[in-house]
């Protein structure tokens, strides 16, 4: 279970201080999936980077499990238990894809076993395995490889930032069974960033992110209704086909 209890994050721009994430308290259950949805530039992806160690908080309290990971960096947190992927996920020349999954993954995989991620996040395994992770791989092929070396290993609390973003029809449907794969096991916790409506649907609670602070939280039933209510005129939900 996460425990987040008023978390605040400031960034100093020319002089100014400015709170980018003001005072947040929420949790996640064993076995939940929490959706965060809202205005761009609201907070969301800060959010999820503070939670991560990516950046440090400036206030606030983050317990996983019962154990307070206010204070650990990125690597201490992964070691507690979080997975993470990012929006705009790091390139790294020099090193193929087979090695960035066996490190992921914590241990050297065989070839058969990151043959296998690859296809669950709709790459074509033998035209990957052996490439460099770096700017010949178009922003779609790096998200889904993102998105894979999260898979590489179990979790206590898996955080996706936009998941949807710039993949195709077909692969956003195998990420969409994944993602419901994972949430039917109820062995980890899920946290996802989205404007994605078939994304939004699939959560237990909905966490709207506005201005950095929580515009509304609630059971799905409850907030998706009032994101749907708001029309062609809400900026937080993307009702596209994907």
């Amino acid at each position: 279970m996460l425990e987040v209890k008023d978390l605040t994050f400031k960034v100093n721009e020319n002089g100014i201080e400015r709170s980018i994430v003001k005072n947040i308290s929420f949790h996640v259950d064993d076995g939940e999936m929490l959706v965060i949805t809202g205005p761009n530039g609201g907070g969301k992806s800060t959010l999820a980077k503070v939670l991560m160690g990516i950046e440090a908080a400036d206030g606030g309290q983050i317990m996983l499990n019962g154990e307070d990971i206010t204070s650990y960096d990125i690597n201490h947190r992964a070691n507690a238990g979080i997975g993470f992927a990012f929006q705009q996920p790091p390139r790294f020349k020099g090193m193929t894809v087979d090695r960035l999954l066996s490190l992921a993954a914590g241990h050297e995989l065989k070839e058969c076993e990151c043959c296998e991620l690859l296809s669950r996040v709709g790459l074509c395994a033998q035209e990957y395995i052996r490439r460099e992770v770096d700017a010949t791989l178009s922003g779609g092929e790096m998200k889904r490889l993102e998105i894979a070396t999260v898979l590489a290993k179990p979790h206590k609390l898996c955080i996706f930032d936009e998941p949807e973003a710039g993949i195709d029809l077909w692969s956003f449907s195998m990420l969409i069974r994944e993602f419901e794969k994972i949430h039917d096991k109820k062995k980890e916790s899920l946290i996802l960033i989205s404007h994605q409506e078939r994304i939004i649907r699939m959560a237990d609670r909905i966490m709207v992110i506005e201005d950095g602070t929580i515009g509304a939280i609630g059971v799905r039933e409850e907030i998706l209704p009032k994101l749907m209510d708001k029309g062609d005129s809400c900026s937080c939900m993307n009702r596209a086909d994907i």
